[in-house]
């Protein structure tokens, strides 16, 4: 499956007609159908379509901090609970959002390719807001951990783990969490004490949202997920993410040194449509069910 050089702007966009972007959108169709193993890798575009803020440019500050600031170990150590109302509200958000048409297009893409031709379908994400698993998608690899799990501060690792890695859905998450408190338009954080935060409920340790923070390393187990996938990838799907943060942005390239063909689905495109083979230009929602219905590939 080599499709390296053939390069496409799809969705009708510059300057194509629609009947071209509709025979690109074939073509794409029969690299799927050849595919045995398909990697889709998902981004903060394809959240955003379900309503999931992405805390970042203009609009992007909570209070008066930029989202940034609070997502590091330094920050929580410094003032857990500030970083604790900052998740909480994330949470809240999150809860109120429902898996869009992308989200399914996936699960069913996962579900179907197995019966229809033989392939199989691995689904990573660098999103932690857990709609993928909420559409029904089986064994989502999660870059980036969870904002519904937690964890002791001191254990380092970000998958689920017996007593060190769980999911909490509860929102609030404690009582002293409460919308009130956690507020976007909240002038100042309320004084909440340690014991009144999310505390490991056998050995009392303060818990911290499962999610990897600026300057921590990747769960090492999920490295060797996402790197074996890869290792056997013939089609890579790049869905919603610009790919140009470490180390996804050097899947692309990784699985093109090995022959493989890879296919992007973005808002905009940017300079990446000039590298990157099957580039198709619009909203992930109305691209996928489309691109990976089986009947039509």
């Amino acid at each position: 499956l080599k499709l390296q050089f053939l390069y496409l702007i799809g969705h009708g966009t510059a300057g194509q007609s629609m009947a071209t972007a509709s025979v690109h959108m074939q073509l794409f169709g029969e690299a799927l159908r050849r595919a045995r193993h398909v990697v889709v890798l998902t981004g903060a575009g394809v959240s955003a379509e379900s309503g999931v803020p992405t805390f970042r440019g203009e609009g992007g500050l909570w209070r008066r901090y930029q989202a940034l600031e609070l997502a590091t170990p330094e920050a929580f150590r410094s003032d857990p609970a500030l970083v604790w109302q900052f998740y909480e509200y994330r949470r809240r958000l999150v809860s109120g959002c429902m898996p869009n048409a992308a989200h399914h297009a996936i699960t069913q893409l996962q579900a179907a390719l197995p019966e229809a031709t033989g392939g199989r379908v691995t689904v990573v994400t660098q999103n932690v807001d857990g709609l993928h698993t909420a559409a029904g998608t089986q064994d989502v690899i999660e870059m980036h951990g969870s904002l519904w799990k937690v964890k002791p501060v001191g254990w380092h690792g970000f998958r689920l783990h017996p007593g060190k890695v769980w999911e909490e859905r509860a929102v609030p998450i404690v009582p002293a969490l409460t919308e009130a408190v956690c507020g976007k338009g909240v002038d100042a954080g309320a004084a909440i004490p340690l014991d009144a935060l999310p505390r490991h409920p056998e050995t009392d340790e303060l818990l911290r949202p499962a999610v990897v923070w600026f300057g921590e390393g990747l769960d090492d187990h999920v490295v060797h997920e996402y790197s074996s996938a890869l290792a056997t990838c013939d089609l890579l799907v790049v869905v919603g993410t610009s790919g140009t943060v470490y180390p996804a942005a050097g899947f692309a390239d990784a699985v093109q040194a090995r022959g493989g063909a890879v296919a992007e689905f973005n808002l905009d495109l940017g300079g990446s449509g000039a590298r990157r083979p099957l580039s198709f230009e619009g909203k992930a929602a109305e691209l996928l069910p489309a691109a990976f219905d089986l009947r039509s590939a």
